[in-house]
């Protein structure tokens, strides 16, 4: 699998859901390789295993400098247990203190002055200063990390505080501040992963495990509970089923395909959101699709529940709006199924656009061939637009085909593709359909939706912005931009009765900190 880049928030994330193998799923095999050891405290001893636990894990880290944008949306979520931004997204969509203890927007949200927490420390036992923030700013600054270039100054006032000056007013501006931060002193951040989070790295075998161990100087009292979390890295799906029912890992993260393969009354499913929107994303200025009636119709004959049923086992709800609905302050509920099926009246819709006899033409769906679940989806939405006499044909592209001929290019009638993003904050979903945006490869034009969206932009009450989000939502759903699937669902799987502490984020993190065995689950 290649590395997760972010192309405009297209995930090459996976989440493909498996045909249930027909034989005995094979066992890794790993050739022979040099394991690459480091450990962030040089002089320091592994503590006695006490309370070991082992997670499964599909891909690792492409890099463990979480100033490097070149990461991959996995190991974005491994590294979110060794380090800590100024604030850190909580499980409802909003934001909590991390680094920064508190803050204060003044100079009409232009200045932001942070209080840093007192007595942190980085995991190789330095205090963490002003200075190493407004170290990790810049650097992020300098690698182009979106919202940053938005940054005027970012520096360390006399009195310890951390001020940042933004050019204009952004009122979504503090999502993008999770950022980890970093020891200035460090020069080596790729081979020495020091940050302030709960965990510190211990080692690591690339392809084979990641070994991180309780940080004992963690400035939040109580946390983590488990003494050393060791990932272990297992690509095949089949591999890493067996490794669940074997107990070689205790738990793992699992796509919904695999769930009915598992004794459920060993194992605890806890559903997990991938926090991707999955769509069937609709050239907005390519004919017949430029007309909305088209569109409209064809979402009348999209049955999502059918499509989660035949291509994701039943695992997953409906979702009909380009906002995850993790991010539930913002989300427009009443968008859930904004167009149920209606085939008479997607028939009178497309007579209404001049086509009463169906499209003339097939409708081409491009599909990346390398992810089952979009493939899956397709031929699904085929058969459905069949219904309506749409007749629709699957073009299977390579992910880099697909990047250069349907993102960039905008070479295409329809596309299955899921649509991720980096930060907390509906801009990161709804940003892309502002007409002039450079990420609109639906070429989706409104200027309804660019009026409310701009006045969000500059809404600095927060309720008064949510409300500007919905409607956005809302204008987006009525012209029928794109037919939105689901947030597609995933599942942490358990030994029943043995782990508590699971927390669900609305972005994609897994959190190792609050986990902690049951009394009845003991220890190793």
């Amino acid at each position: 699998m290649m590395n997760e880049e972010e192309f405009g928030g297209a995930s090459n994330r996976r989440f493909a859901p498996p045909k249930p193998p027909a034989g005995l799923a094979r066992c890794l095999q790993w050739a022979p390789r040099i394991l690459i050891l480091f450990s962030v405290l040089a002089c320091s001893k592994p503590a006695p295993v006490q309370d070991e636990f082992r997670y499964g894990f599909t891909s690792e880290p492409s890099t463990f400098d979480p100033i490097d944008p070149a990461n991959t949306a996995d190991g974005r979520s491994i590294l979110f247990n060794i380090f800590e931004g100024l604030v850190k997204p909580d499980t409802g969509g909003g934001l909590l203190p991390a680094m920064a203890e508190s803050w204060e927007i003044t100079g009409q949200g232009r200045v932001y002055t942070f209080t840093l927490r007192p007595g942190v420390r980085f995991h190789d036992g330095s205090a963490m200063q002003a200075s190493d923030v407004e170290f990790t700013l810049n650097q992020a600054i300098k690698a182009g990390f979106t919202g940053f270039a938005q940054i005027e100054s970012a520096a360390a006032a006399p009195d310890g505080k951390m001020q940042v000056i933004l050019k204009e007013p952004d009122p979504e501006f503090l999502s993008y501040l999770t950022i980890g931060i970093v020891p200035e002193a460090n020069a080596d951040r790729q081979g020495k992963a020091i940050g302030t989070g709960p965990f510190m790295v211990e080692s690591y075998a690339p392809q084979r495990s990641l070994v991180l161990r309780k940080y004992p100087g963690y400035w939040q009292q109580g946390l983590p509970s488990l003494e050393r979390v060791t990932i272990v890295f297992i690509a095949d799906s089949d591999a890493l089923l067996l490794a669940l029912q074997g107990g070689s890992v205790d738990a793992a993260g699992v796509p919904g395909g695999l769930i009915p393969q598992l004794d459920l009354d060993r194992f605890e499913a806890i559903p997990d959101y991938s926090d991707m929107v999955h769509l069937m994303a609709l050239n907005n200025a390519q004919p017949p699709l430029d007309d909305k009636r088209v569109r409209q119709a064809i979402n009348y004959a999209v049955d999502p529940q059918e499509i989660i049923d035949a291509a994701f086992y039943g695992q997953g709800a409906p979702s009909g709006s380009p906002l995850i609905p993790g991010l539930a302050r913002y989300y427009e509920s009443s968008l859930a199924n904004p167009y149920p099926v209606n085939l008479e009246r997607a028939r009178s819709l497309l007579a209404e656009a001049g086509y009463p006899q169906g499209l003339p033409a097939p409708l081409e769906i491009a599909v990346p061939a390398n992810y089952t679940m979009h493939v899956d989806t397709a031929q699904v939405i085929v058969n459905q637009l069949e219904r309506i006499g749409v007749k629709a044909n699957i073009r299977l592209v390579e992910w880099a085909s697909w990047i250069a001929d349907v993102y960039q290019g905008r070479r295409y009638t329809a596309t299955i593709i899921s649509l991720d993003a980096v930060t907390a904050s509906p801009r990161s979903f709804l940003a892309r359909y502002r007409s002039n945006a450079g990420s609109n490869f639906l070429n989706f034009k409104s200027d309804e939706f660019d009026r409310v969206y701009d006045l969000a932009q500059r809404e600095l009450d927060e309720d008064r912005r949510a409300a500007l989000y919905r409607e956005a939502q809302r204008i987006i759903s009525d012209e029928a931009a794109a037919v939105y699937i689901q947030d597609i669902l995933g599942f942490k799987v358990f030994p029943k009765g043995r782990f508590e502490g699971v927390l669900n984020y609305p972005l994609y993190v897994v959190d190792f900190a609050p986990l902690r065995r049951t009394v009845a689950g003991g220890t190793n």
